[in-house]
């Protein structure tokens, strides 16, 4: 209230470690009463994205972002895929019992997934806090040692290394269309990998979040516009998803978001709709292609061939010789009706 009569220009930033239904209350009392901070860190979304990730399926993410409700109107979030720290495992232990598995060993896969203790698993992530006693700890990474860059680079791998691109660009194409505020942090814009010269650092060799703390490769950065590396690759599609963000209404945050079951647990689809716009998002978590039936999509409004497009490859949305729509590994879209 002293705020809103000497300063009505700032804002507040909610950084909440809590379960997800519990951050609303640092918004305020109700959907029109937003009277506490305006943004909250969505932290939420964050352990999702990377849960699916590692299971290559979406059900607990859909069923995790349902439960919570809606924020108040005046509210946004800020929506990242990882940050300066340390990425936190956050999930309510009920939705996880729901989905078939059992909380503790979960979270075990999903450290071991990313933190180098699975042979078969592409991510090159470090474990930080690591609790001997209950089994929990936090996972530390850039982005694109993470998503499997850094392996597939070491292995000289060109399908490896498309399919980690992709991982790249899909995640960071979902917190860009979500609803909020897109926060993207230190190089995972030119798809920087882990920086392991910390290990150097007698003030630092014991912390493995300067892991993802790189000083910026100005080198890189001047040869994006002129060579085809990764770090071009990624930021050229970021800076083509952020256009198009600019360029539509719908992407603002009016609580707008609509979140839709699949048939096919390793896709994610949820809607960004405005009067009589809406934009569906569609994100295959799985390294085989799925698919979803026509009949599907015309349940949720989406139309295909030359009554839609993809606004990301400006191409229609077409279907096989069994009106399926066939996403790729780690494919993409965003789609409207023309």
């Amino acid at each position: 209230m002293c705020l809103q009569v000497i300063a009505p220009g700032v804002i507040l930033l909610a950084e909440a470690i809590v379960a997800p239904r519990d951050i609303l209350k640092y918004f305020g009392e109700n959907q029109y009463e937003g009277n506490e901070c305006e943004i909250a860190y969505n932290a939420s979304l964050m352990a999702l994205l990377w849960n699916s990730i590692a299971t290559k399926k979406c059900s607990l993410m859909l069923r995790s972002l349902k439960g919570i409700p809606s924020k108040p109107m005046d509210s946004t979030w800020i929506n990242y895929i990882r940050c300066h720290d340390d990425i936190g495992l956050g999930y309510d232990d009920n939705f996880v019992r729901e989905m078939g598995w059992e909380p503790f060993p979960h979270k075990q896969f999903i450290l071991n997934y990313f933190c180098g203790r699975l042979e078969w698993s592409p991510s090159k992530g470090l474990m930080f806090m690591y609790n001997p006693k209950n089994g929990d700890g936090r996972i530390t990474g850039s982005a694109a040692s993470l998503l499997g860059l850094e392996s597939a680079m070491e292995q000289g791998n060109e399908i490896s290394i498309s399919y980690a691109l992709d991982k790249i660009i899909m995640m960071h194409g979902i917190i860009l269309s979500f609803g909020g505020i897109p926060l993207i942090y230190a190089g995972d814009e030119i798809a920087t990998l882990n920086d392991y010269s910390y290990l150097e650092d007698e003030k630092h060799k014991n912390d493995s979040r300067w892991v993802n703390r790189p000083k910026q490769d100005w080198k890189v950065v001047e040869s994006l516009e002129k060579s085809n590396s990764p770090a071009s690759k990624v930021y050229h599609s970021l800076k083509k998803m952020i256009a198009l963000r600019k360029d539509h209404e719908v992407f603002a945050d009016h609580n707008n978001i609509i979140l839709h079951e699949t048939p096919n647990p390793h896709i994610f689809v949820f809607e960004r709709t405005l009067d009589d716009t809406s934009i569906w998002v569609i994100s295959n978590f799985d390294e085989v292609s799925q698919s979803l039936d026509i009949s599907w999509l015309l349940s949720i409004g989406i139309l295909t061939g030359e009554d839609s497009v993809d606004l990301l490859s400006e191409k229609p949305l077409t279907l096989n010789e069994n009106k399926d729509l066939y996403i790729k590994p780690f494919g993409h879209h965003w789609v409207t009706n023309l």
